[in-house]
């Protein structure tokens, strides 16, 4: 099972002074892409369940119980979560526990590029990355009741008028599951190649062999 599959399963490095990554396991690919693209021998990853993001108030004390736990085994650990719904309480909890986490309110944003997403302005935009594209059912579709009752369509996405997929890679079939989706849930589709976007410019500049 790759590490991607798993959220427990720590990619291990082998410089002395190590850095954990604490991650949210939908950006387990992506985090390891970085990784292996960079040498960044010396950062090792930890995912937490992508499933807590059903449950955003979560996120928080699940973040501190794993800082808690790895800490003494690690000279820095970098929480690769963005606000994610907290509310502002996740960055609260990583200021207590004197840890750094991503800057932006969502993966979206800080694949798009923070800047940029902001200057959009998307309002009626639903948002797809890669991950939230291979798994649409099991965390859009199936969560929201769809499969039983697609008539709920215009209740939950009435007011939304187009599907972005934010696409970390050039993967033409994860571009039609996406256009499916779209399809689905009747909106207009677009994709937008945005690449590791400011994640990749996060762990450069978080990284201090870099």
């Amino acid at each position: 099972m790759s590490a991607a599959a798993d959220p427990q399963i720590v990619f291990q490095g082998s410089a002395p002074a190590r850095t954990l990554l604490l991650a949210c396991g939908a950006l387990a690919r992506e985090v390891l892409a970085l990784i292996r693209q960079n040498d960044w021998q010396h950062m090792d990853l930890h995912c937490l369940p992508a499933n807590l993001h059903l449950y955003p108030e979560r996120i928080p004390d699940a973040v501190e119980k794993a800082v808690i736990r790895y800490r003494p085994d690690y000279n820095d650990i970098y929480v690769l979560y963005a606000d994610c719904g907290t509310g502002g309480l996740l960055e609260q909890r990583c200021t207590k526990l004197g840890v750094s986490m991503l800057a932006g309110p969502h993966c979206y944003s800080f694949f798009d590029g923070n800047d940029a997403f902001a200057e959009r302005g998307e309002t009626t935009a639903f948002y797809l990355t890669d991950f939230l594209v291979r798994q649409f059912d099991a965390f859009v579709w199936t969560p929201l009741g769809l499969d039983r009752h697609p008539e709920l369509r215009d209740t939950y996405f009435g007011n939304y008028e187009q599907l972005i997929y934010l696409a970390q890679t050039d993967d033409p079939t994860l571009t039609q599951k996406a256009e499916e989706a779209a399809h689905k849930l009747n909106l207009r589709f677009e994709r937008r190649f945005t690449g590791y976007g400011d994640l990749a410019t996060a762990l450069a500049t978080h990284n201090p062999r870099g």
